[in-house]
């Protein structure tokens, strides 16, 4: 697990880029409305140091250490309907690698539901960044095709679920198919993914790109994108040809509100499908909590994107 204490200093940093205030002057004195106390919102230790389930099996889609693939498959000889899982972490590893995604994965396995929890190189190592955080996602996802008839996942009933920096990867992964054939992220026979659900995601590079940006800074969306905009981020890609749900905290201070609702506008504008469920009293940890009403929110867009 590769967390480090600076998860907790760069979302900290992430919380002070997205809120603003103002300082005015007043001539004579004025009376000032208390406001509400703000909601208690969940911390990275609430659920970090939980204990944390053990995934059913983890298997290799290349040489690399960090290209695996944990598997969480649930009791019964199946068919399973199958989520495919993609962490965040701000596409850098020393954050957060798929580990973050265990308490969701195992909730789902618990519900009788296969999990596909990718990994992939982050920009902060070799062979990450653009293109090969989106080659490891790729290959990662298209390996589902190689397992499935041994682990009778059934890909008819298929959702990708993403988190923060993984929403945007998810909705990139249901995307692909509209690259150019010039591209280096080609490729000839995507994985089909007729469902996303994006949770606290940011799928907006070029927004994200302009400051103040959101907790994971300006200067990383730089690294993960290459500058190739048209390749990497999801609105240029548009239309999808996917339903897509993004869930979002009312209080999240990591992910502004106004990447979901902007986005939305914008892909509905191309023809998309595109609904937002924004959840109150909910910040960015709740969203991969599985206790939570975020999560809650999540399962009943899952359940129907499976046809449960």
């Amino acid at each position: 697990m590769h967390f480090h204490r600076r998860i907790f200093a760069a979302l900290a940093a992430g919380a002070a880029l997205v809120q603003g205030g103002c300082a005015g002057r007043a001539s004579e004195p004025v009376e000032v409305a208390v406001a509400p106390a703000a909601p208690e919102l969940m911390k990275w230790p609430d659920l970090l140091t939980r204990p944390r389930p053990a995934a059913t099996a983890t298997i290799a889609y290349g040489a690399d250490p960090l290209q695996v693939v944990d598997l969480w498959l649930p009791r019964g000889r199946g068919p399973h309907p199958t989520v495919l899982m993609v962490h965040g972490g701000c596409w850098q590893t020393k954050i957060a690698d798929r580990t973050i995604m265990n308490w969701i994965a195992d909730d789902l396995r618990g519900r009788g539901i296969a999990v596909w929890n990718i990994d992939y190189n982050g920009v902060d190592l070799p062979g990450g960044g653009y293109p090969g955080t989106y080659l490891d996602s790729a290959a990662a996802t298209d390996a589902l095709r190689t397992h499935a008839a041994r682990y009778n996942l059934d890909l008819s009933r298929l959702a990708a679920v993403g988190h923060s920096a993984g929403g945007h990867l998810a909705l990139w992964l249901a995307g692909r198919g509209r690259l150019p054939r010039s591209s280096p992220l080609w490729s000839a026979t995507p994985l089909p993914i007729r469902t996303v659900v994006s949770l606290g995601g940011l799928p907006d590079l070029e927004q994200a790109a302009r400051p103040p940006g959101s907790g994971c800074g300006t200067e990383v969306i730089g690294e993960i994108s290459g500058g190739r905009y048209a390749e990497t981020s999801v609105p240029r890609l548009a239309p999808l040809g996917v339903r897509q749900v993004l869930i979002i905290g009312a209080q999240d201070k990591i992910i502004p509100l106004a990447y979901a609702t902007d986005y939305a506008k914008a892909m509905r504008a191309s023809g998309d499908k595109v609904v937002v469920r924004t959840v109150e009293r909910t910040g960015h940890v709740e969203l991969i909590a599985p206790d939570s009403a975020a999560w809650g929110v999540a399962v009943k867009e899952i359940d129907k994107a499976l046809r449960r």
